[in-house]
């Protein structure tokens, strides 16, 4: 009975810490992909993105911190004229109630597909199917999800004016294990996972190898897995600077909630991100920072 006692304790500070942590019911993290022209297609060739965050949410009081390492591949195949590309992604995750509980682990990995066809005049549409695997760690979700993002983008005149859509579907909405998203108490010891959907915005403008811009990114619950489970949704703003290095590029966005509902707090959060080509054939053209994308 003691050690039930326990485990539910434990349950309900994961509860909380999940509750107002920054992901919610999605699995893809709100603002992964902003800063990126996710539109618009890669020169072929093989691609190495690393996007870090670390973040606090005021008032609960409860610390997040992720990195997505993504591999891409542009491949020389066209489908419908849109260019065949493949991603994988194997983030880890920590998250901590300060003086409560620390977690860390690795997160659901990605595989992904993608079409993305290039409309001429500096614009760009492309579509990723995908699915985060599931995966027994006490930082990941607790099912198979599957991933779908719609994205627009302009990348005429040293702009960067791009909008990603992403929507997850959950294959399981209440599991028998908590991990990342355990349910409202007294259902704790069970995995809540509602589907979401996400758009993350990017508007800057390249000057030389410098880039800089703004950036704003909103996620939301779209079911609830249980009837106690109160839907979870935010807004955040933000700015973005970034560096070329030859073909390397650096990012970096500063984030603030501007509005959340039942996170308990707004999120404040920096992130880091690294692009780096890791082969091209040697007859594609130059690569140009704002035609960089990852998943």
């Amino acid at each position: 009975m003691t050690s039930k006692f326990a485990k539910l304790a434990a349950a309900s500070v994961l509860s909380l810490c999940t509750a107002a942590s920054a992901l919610a019911g999605s699995v893809t993290q709100p603002g992964e992909t902003v800063g990126l022209a996710v539109g618009a297609p890669l020169p072929e060739g093989l691609y190495f993105v690393n996007t870090g965050d670390w973040g606090r949410r005021s008032d609960v009081d409860v610390s997040s911190g992720l990195d997505i390492p993504v591999i891409a591949w542009s491949t020389p195949w066209t489908i419908f004229g849109g260019r065949v590309q493949f991603l994988i992604a194997g983030p880890v995750v920590e998250v901590g109630v300060h003086n409560a509980n620390y977690l860390r682990g690795v997160f659901n990995p990605l595989v992904s597909g993608q079409l993305a066809w290039d409309l001429g005049n500096g614009w760009g549409v492309s579509y990723l199917l995908g699915a985060y695997i599931n995966i027994n760690s006490e930082v990941a979700f607790s099912d198979t999800s599957l991933n779908q993002r719609f994205a627009l983008s302009y990348t005429g005149n040293q702009l960067n004016l791009t909008a990603n859509v992403i929507y997850g579907t959950h294959f399981d909405h209440v599991t028998g294990s908590p991990q990342l998203s355990p349910c409202p108490v007294p259902f704790a010891l069970n995995g809540c996972n509602p589907d979401f959907l996400n758009v993350d915005l990017t508007a800057t403008r390249k000057f030389g190898d410098w880039e800089f811009g703004v950036v704003a990114f909103g996620s939301t619950d779209l079911t609830s897995p249980i009837e106690a489970y109160a839907k979870q949704s935010q807004i955040a703003v933000g700015g973005l600077i970034g560096k070329s290095f030859g073909g390397l590029i650096l990012q970096t966005y500063l984030t603030t909630d501007v509005y959340e509902k039942n996170y308990g707090g707004h999120d404040t959060r920096l992130w880091g991100r690294m692009i780096i080509p890791l082969w091209a054939p040697l007859a594609a053209p130059a690569a140009t920072p704002m035609m960089y994308r990852k998943g």
